[in-house]
């Protein structure tokens, strides 16, 4: 099968095969598939499998925070997988279930605790990328709107899956969460991965999905964003080069392009992105054992 924009049909079988695909009807959610679910931490960055019960009883739309989140099966009873943003506050939250036939939205709460993340200070040798210039604030700007696009993605043709492979083979950081200093500036907290790897080394997509964004950008560098169905976005930022399209369908294993050290760097390294729900949650989350 070719990587780059091989037939729906072809893509189709591959999730089917790997997930037990659910019959969908157009604005409704996803029938609960049995699939492996990513491991549950309830902090900030984490993620809360919230039981819904019976999975019969479970139709229409299941939100947080205003986004969509995927339900899955776990034995009977479905399970929303919900992504915790970093900024989430500790105590009693929940998820929103509007059902499909109308009728009154019913809530399922469940608790978030705390969690204290490290400090990290970096050096950064192009102070433009700490102090960006007025044209550098505009391009932000509408490079934001893109990338927000792209993770907001809900797409219902096909259902994610939640263990995948590292995307590259490398050093690991455990840099996920920290609050960011560049040149002694304070930044927005880490809400990725980053795994150290040469310059040039095969960047490959860890799951079956959908390129929905590709592009140079003023911080991320050249990023690619892949769609995995039902709220599920990987991001691959810093890459040297891009290797596939928006469009394109990918499988597990596919090339989106090779390590680089694009946009605000100190180094050669992949940052890699997982949103759920449009929270992105710390990646190690969805790793395979």
């Amino acid at each position: 099968m070719s990587d780059r924009a091989p037939r729906w049909t072809a893509f189709a079988l591959v999730v089917v095969t790997a997930c037990a695909m659910a019959s969908v009807t157009r604005g409704e959610t996803v029938a609960p598939a049995p699939v492996a679910l990513p491991r549950e931490s309830r902090v900030p960055g984490g993620v809360a499998l919230v039981d819904l019960g019976p999975a019969a009883a479970v139709t229409g739309v299941v939100s947080f925070d205003g986004h969509r989140v995927p339900v899955l099966q776990r034995g009977a009873n479905s399970i929303a997988v919900v992504g915790l943003p970093l900024d989430t506050k500790p105590g009693e939250h929940s998820v929103r279930i509007a059902p499909a036939a109308g009728g009154a939205a019913r809530a399922a709460t469940f608790p978030v605790d705390d969690k204290k993340y490290a400090e990290q200070r970096l050096k950064v040798q192009n102070q433009r990328q700490v102090d960006p210039s007025p044209e550098d604030l505009e391009r932000i700007a509408a490079e934001r709107v893109r990338i927000d696009r792209a993770l907001e993605t809900y797409s219902t043709d096909h259902v994610p899956l939640l263990r995948m492979a590292l995307p590259v083979s490398g050093q690991r950081s455990n840099s996920y969460g920290s609050r960011r200093f560049f040149n002694d500036q304070p930044r927005s907290p880490h809400s990725g991965m980053d795994i150290a790897a040469p310059l040039g080394t095969p960047v490959t997509s860890p799951a079956p999905g959908r390129v929905v964004e590709a592009g140079d950008f003023f911080f991320n560098g050249r990023t690619v964003f892949v769609d995995h169905g039902l709220g599920v976005v990987t991001m691959y930022c810093h890459l040297s080069q891009i290797s596939v399209t928006v469009g394109d369908y990918v499988t597990t294993g596919s090339r989106l392009g090779l390590v680089g050290a694009t946009g605000r760097v100190t180094g050669p390294h992949l940052h890699w992105g997982v949103a759920i729900n449009r929270a992105l949650i710390d990646p190690a989350l969805v790793l395979r054992d």
